[in-house]
């Protein structure tokens, strides 16, 4: 969901939490990453505001006292439109940051469906491996752009890459297809049981 911005555009979190068990902080922060937040600095982080975004930020802020911290949630906006601005900069810089991982992964997808066309490997066993591999890609991608509150713009270029990589296993799984009915025209029939 892209989001505009209006005035009092943000959640903000305020927590400290205990030093230890350290496990449970990175745990914490992994759960804040993992909906999208943007740390501002240590403790502090923000997500767009929304119905939702409130929701998960209560469910942090009730770990959060579990875990013997504290934590304050507000409204928050930027004083004028240039820090507006820079906020959302700052999402789309962690979202570019997982386009381009996922870039890197759809180049390493084409390359091992390239290396098995130059093999010859056209196998049913090939085929399901890239297709789970596919549905792999698809998903990341599902869960970033979940996460791409303000239209990032490598969005646009994951997308064709996903897409093109979706043509390619086409055209893969059309190779073993033809393979597989080569090796079916070549074996010999058994011998019927009716005629002995």
């Amino acid at each position: 969901m892209i989001f505009a911005m209006h005035e009092s555009d943000w959640l903000l979190l305020i927590y400290k939490v205990p030093a230890e068990p350290s496990k449970r902080r990175l745990a914490l922060w992994r759960k804040l990453k993992g909906l999208g937040a943007v740390y501002l600095q240590n403790g502090v982080c923000l997500l767009p505001k929304s119905d939702h975004h409130r929701r998960r930020f209560k469910i942090v802020q009730n770990e959060i006292g579990e875990m013997g911290g504290e934590s304050f949630l507000l409204e928050s906006s930027g004083f004028d439109r240039r820090q507006q601005e820079l906020i959302a900069g700052r999402f789309n810089e962690e979202r570019n940051a997982e386009y381009r991982e996922f870039l890197g992964r759809c180049a390493d997808y084409l390359a091992e469906i390239e290396r098995e066309t130059a093999a010859q490997n056209f196998t049913y066993a090939e085929l399901q491996e890239n297709d789970e591999d596919f549905k792999k890609l698809k998903s990341w991608l599902e869960k970033i752009g979940r996460l791409d509150f303000y239209g990032a713009e490598l969005a646009a270029e994951a997308a064709r890459q996903l897409l093109l990589r979706e043509e390619r296993l086409e055209e893969f799984s059309q190779a073993v297809f033809a393979a597989e009915h080569e090796r079916l025209k070549s074996r010999p029939f058994p011998p019927s049981e009716e005629n002995p």
